[in-house]
């Protein structure tokens, strides 16, 4: 059986549809099992837009043109369903689960990826939300695989991770009822210690979600799919498609416009990053296998765990990603730059301190005071403080390397039928240029995210060379200043 076969007349539910991976899982989906039967997507009203809305919206961008064009009727099989991870039950109403009997497909991506969340808000996203799915999908009759997306960093104590389930950090029923019970101030107060000192309540929510699964995984066909971080397309629908600043998109964003200067990482750490076309790939074959494989699984066997990681596989360094980045941004530089695209990365933490305070704060003073000037709303410095947070919710995964065995992942490549590798294998893409991928990255986070042209104008190059001209004006009179001191300082001792 091909895997578009497999998933003909599959009734599908997704969770976190308007999501990065939801996005292109979707869209996959739609384009590549033309003959599926309906995906039904959790959504709840946002900013003034009902449901229906929404996902007409999200139907209208351009990750949706090749699709749009290819299959335009794709659209019918697209159905709202109003909910809310965060409410019990997931806030459907009955009608629509009386709809969702039928569904034999579940893909739960749904979560907060937000590091520096409150703790209650955490817990009933990742883990109450997790568990509110769970118990619907016992009421579903036909249901044949139930994918529960989390993240290969939900275990970050753990440097060597493997495809299994870990033991729990704490009761995950225990874990609900407190978020239920207390106030957000006082579970943030013991955060640290009832969370096991995990680096974000991301983690630690999801690391609790993976243990509610694991308990239910002789009552329902359930499995974890882990992927490392998300990043722009390598390939479909159209390469460096992106659909936020997470990862190193930001990274290079920030660096490229001139706002983020130091970085306290570890240049030579081996970043696991995952196109978000691979992953949506995976998903899909991971389903392909895990239903094929359905009649010979042992009920007592231990839980189906897909790592999806790429590190072993295409490996890069942090310090490799800044140097691509740089050298092509200057070539091809963003609209707003407000200094010489640049950067750099430094393990020391004093280094560091001092680079923040010379190169983030200072300039943020200097372009807020113009703007005032000009009459001008401010914003360098708020922003400078929220790429602080950022950087400081960052700061165990900048200087900490994993290694992350994915065996599970690899055989996902070798179910793929020989004459469906090209729209489902992955494997061919393992030996990535890096230049080329992050140039479209770039191409993609100037379309996609900023609204600009993928390729810069004239004016944009010039403002360039001006920056280098007084970058170079600036370190000259900066490093003639702590020469002279260091010469005065010299002069006294003699």
């Amino acid at each position: 059986m091909t895997i578009p076969e497999a998933f003909e007349d599959q009734e599908i539910f997704v969770t976190g549809a308007s999501g990065f991976v939801g996005k292109a899982l979707i869209e996959k989906l739609l384009r590549s099992c033309p003959k599926l039967g309906r995906i039904y997507v959790l959504m709840r009203p946002k900013k003034g837009h009902t449901i229906e809305e929404r996902l007409q919206l999200q139907w209208e961008t351009r990750l949706y043109e090749r699709l749009r064009r290819e299959q335009p009727d794709a659209r019918s099989k697209l159905v709202a369903i109003a909910g809310d991870v965060e409410q019990l039950g997931l806030g459907i109403g009955s009608a629509d689960l009386e709809r969702l009997r039928n569904v034999n497909i579940v893909y739960h991506s749904a979560a907060s990826v937000r590091f520096d969340d409150a703790l209650s808000t955490a817990i009933l996203l990742n883990t109450r939300g997790t568990h509110e799915l769970v118990k619907l999908a016992l009421e579903w009759p036909k249901l044949k695989a139930f994918v529960h997306v989390s993240t290969t960093y939900s275990n970050p104590g753990v440097l060597e991770v493997e495809e299994r389930v870990y033991p729990p950090l704490a009761d995950w029923r225990t874990t609900i009822k407190l978020a239920e019970t207390y106030d957000t101030e006082i579970l943030d107060i013991f955060n640290l210690k009832y969370g096991n000192f995990q680096p974000n309540t991301y983690t630690f929510t999801k690391s609790l979600a993976e243990q509610v699964v694991n308990e239910y995984r002789d009552r329902l066909p359930i499995f974890i799919f882990r992927p490392s971080i998300v990043v722009s397309t390598i390939e479909e629908p159209m390469p460096g498609w992106a659909d936020n600043f997470n990862g190193p998109t930001g990274l290079l964003v920030a660096c490229g416009v001139g706002i983020l200067r130091s970085q306290n990482c570890d240049p030579n750490i081996v970043a696991d990053f995952v196109p978000a076309d691979i992953v949506a790939r995976t998903l899909i074959t991971s389903v392909y296998k895990f239903m094929g494989e359905s009649k010979s699984r042992a009920k007592d066997s231990d839980l189906y765990v897909v790592n999806c990681a790429t590190a072993n596989i295409s490996p890069i360094t942090m310090g490799e990603v800044i140097e691509i980045g740089k050298t092509f941004i200057r070539k091809n530089p963003f609209e707003k730059t407000l200094w010489l695209p640049g950067g750099g990365m430094t393990t020391c933490p004093v280094l560091h301190f001092v680079r923040f305070c010379t190169m983030h704060l200072l300039m943020a003073i200097v372009v807020d005071t113009l703007l005032r000037l000009y009459n001008e709303k401010p914003f360098l410095m708020k922003l400078q403080r929220r790429i602080f947070a950022a950087f400081s919710a960052l700061q165990v995964f900048a200087m900490t390397e994993w290694h992350f065995q994915n065996d599970n992942f690899r055989a996902l490549h070798d179910v793929v039928p020989v004459n469906e590798v090209s729209t489902f294998g992955f494997m061919q893409h393992a030996n990535i240029n890096y230049t080329e991928f992050f140039q479209h990255g770039i191409r993609g986070a100037k379309e996609f995210l900023l609204k600009e042209s993928p390729e810069s104008s004239s004016a944009a190059r010039f403002r360039v060379k001006i920056f280098y001209v007084l970058d170079f004006l600036c370190r000259g009179i900066v490093y003639s200043f702590l020469l002279r001191l260091i010469f005065r300082f010299l002069v006294r001792l003699w």
